[in-house]
């Protein structure tokens, strides 16, 4: 049998906000199998979105947050694997991380299912919590943005044909 690899791909936030001098980063606490899990605002794209529109919206969906993406952090390639009762779990993650302005709350919009709640962290207090992590990509999103990785949104091109999926 021949089976073509297909990676997931998903979309992150990363969103740093200053509170009185000190920067700290919008997370997301999610239930997960492996219990309570910090992230970005992250989720997988969607049939007939780009990259672009999926960080928006997973962004709303998750923290209730209007979210203005400015530009590209970085594009990731991630694998993560587990052994479960009917076999290995195998999944490899192409991951766009995005960089942007956090708007308007939404009052009243319920979070995305299976998230906890939103709160804010420092650089320090995620590098102290590796083990709460979802995935290693969230340390290694908020590094390249503290060190200044930003990328033009012009990077990305998404062809109109992916866009008419949604008509």
């Amino acid at each position: 049998m021949n089976t073509r690899w297909k990676p997931s791909v998903t979309v992150a936030a990363v969103i740093a906000k200053d509170f009185g001098g000190v920067q700290k980063f919008l997370l997301v606490e999610e239930q997960t199998r492996d219990g309570l899990r910090l992230n970005n605002p992250a989720g997988h794209l969607d049939p007939g979105e780009s990259p672009l529109q999926a960080c928006i919206r997973e962004t709303l969906e998750e923290t209730a947050f209007h979210f203005k993406p400015t530009a590209i952090v970085g594009v990731y390639l991630s694998r993560f694997e587990r052994q479960q009762p009917e076999g290995l779990l195998d999944i490899t993650y192409l991951r766009f991380a995005f960089c942007g302005e956090l708007g308007a709350h939404v009052e009243g919009q319920a979070l995305d299912e299976g998230i906890v709640r939103t709160l804010w962290h420092t650089a320090d207090e995620l590098r102290a919590n590796v083990d709460m992590h979802r995935s290693p990509l969230l340390l290694r999103c908020m590094e390249d943005y503290l060190a200044g990785r930003r990328y033009p949104l012009e990077l990305l091109t998404t062809d109109p044909s992916v866009l008419l999926l949604n008509k």
